[in-house]
């Protein structure tokens, strides 16, 4: 069976002829750092200094956002990341490839392994105004800070899977779990940040190796 196109390469392709749009389609890992830690922190302030919220009702809407993160760190991946394009449809294949297409056929990709301002910042910001639709302003600020704390982490987490080695078995078995998504089915371990969601909706792989088989020197350019 044929397999679909995989490059080490630690570069990738070129998607837009635009300069700009170009630039704007990559970004170093600590970016989303310096971007979101402030949020997480003035939502924080908002729970605490101006709301007054006492601490168990933050820490269960924290708790909450925290789970609410994970759930759609699942659905996005697996039913927006991973929507088939119809054959033949040329805008549509051209619209996968640059959300997510290109981060499968280039996994080692270092500029493109977390989510580019251009994408993030107006992805929360929506997040956000769905959020207020149904939370009062204390029980959102302590909800969105955790909510972004887990996009953050989940931001770190991919970036460290594709370029860092852990020695924890824990973060061992969560990296394998990702590298199977990549290299044996795309189809399946849509979980980054955790394999919670992949047991529950039955996207599991049936028989996890703890050492991953496929020779990457064999997929490179």
């Amino acid at each position: 069976m044929a397999r679909n196109y995989i490059s080490n390469s630690k570069d990738s392709v070129r998607m837009f002829k635009s300069n700009l749009l170009e630039s704007l389609s990559k970004v170093h890992f600590s970016v989303p750092l310096f971007i979101f830690i402030p949020v997480i922190i003035y939502f924080t302030y908002q729970a605490f200094g101006v709301e007054k919220m006492q601490i168990i009702p933050f820490l269960s809407y924290y708790l909450l956002g925290l789970f609410i993160w994970s759930l759609t760190e699942y659905v996005m991946h697996r039913f927006i990341f991973h929507l088939e394009p119809m054959p033949g449809v040329k805008w549509m294949e051209r619209v996968h490839f640059i959300f997510h297409g290109v981060h499968h056929d280039y996994p080692s990709d270092a500029r493109r392994l977390v989510l580019p301002p251009s994408v993030s910042i107006p992805l929360s910001t929506g997040f956000y105004l769905l959020f207020s639709l149904f939370l009062d302003p204390a029980q959102l600020a302590a909800f969105f800070s955790a909510f972004i704390t887990g996009y953050l982490c989940y931001d770190m987490i991919h970036y460290a899977f594709h370029h860092a080695n852990f020695k924890n078995k824990y973060w061992k078995k969560l990296k394998d779990h990702h590298m199977l998504h990549h290299y044996a089915d795309a189809h399946k371990g849509y979980g980054v940040s955790s394999v919670f969601w992949d047991k529950i909706f039955l996207s599991d792989f049936e028989k996890k190796n703890e050492k991953i088989r496929t020779d990457k020197k064999q997929l490179a350019d």
